[in-house]
């Protein structure tokens, strides 16, 4: 049966849509894409990590619990990435670099009283993003004939879809909707812009070449 995910990653609101060949250049080399997905949820993880501590005040209530809940998710993640990688012969390097993120992340303003928004609704950006690639690869490993992968990252599209409202919904929390959506659309704009700048390979967040 086909995996019903397109018509939920179609609501994303992202600029830019994955095209379906992508899927098929990342899965050429699963080794490499796993270990790449790996130390992205060891990263996602610690963000989380990172933003319990950066708790806005008491009228955004239960701040430390759900990130918390983020954060235990994607470690749970991480060690299901890390049994698939290991099971196919793979393993974990000491280094890994995700200039995707990266580049997001010097979108945020430093210093600013935005700095805890821009921070959430980046958060936000890379778990859409990573939820829409999920549901690519879903579809193209059920292509494959790979139903490990297929399920994996069809469980991982729910997953990372609850984290991306998770974020955008706390992010509404933390200053008014006329900012906040201001905000928002200047980072979709940018995500867009810096998901196109991205080189090709084998990783959950990277370019394509254009045909």
């Amino acid at each position: 049966m086909p995996l019903v995910l397109s018509e939920k990653a179609d609501s994303l609101p992202l600029l830019s849509r994955t095209p379906h060949a992508w899927g098929h250049a990342v899965l050429a080399d699963p080794i490499a894409l796993l270990i790449d997905h790996a130390f992205l949820e060891k990263k996602a993880a610690f963000n989380a990590m990172e933003l319990m501590t950066r708790w806005p005040g008491e009228w955004v209530p239960g701040w430390v619990e759900i990130m918390t809940r983020v954060a235990r998710d994607e470690a749970a993640h991480l060690a299901q990435v890390v049994k698939i990688l290991v099971s196919r012969g793979g393993h974990l390097g000491r280094l890994h670099k995700c200039q995707y993120a990266t580049d997001l992340r010097e979108l945020v303003r430093k210093g600013e009283t935005g700095d805890t928004l821009d921070r959430l609704l980046v958060s936000a950006l890379i778990e859409a993003r990573s939820c829409e690639r999920f549901s690519v690869l879903a579809e193209v490993a059920r292509e494959l004939n790979d139903p490990e992968l297929a399920a994996f990252y069809k469980a991982l599209f729910s997953s990372e879809h609850g984290h991306y409202k998770v974020f955008l919904r706390l992010g509404y929390k933390t200053m008014d909707k006329a900012a906040v959506d201001r905000r928002w659309n200047q980072l979709l704009i940018a995500e867009a812009k810096v998901l196109a700048n991205q080189t090709p390979g084998s990783r959950i967040h990277s370019g394509y070449s254009q045909p």
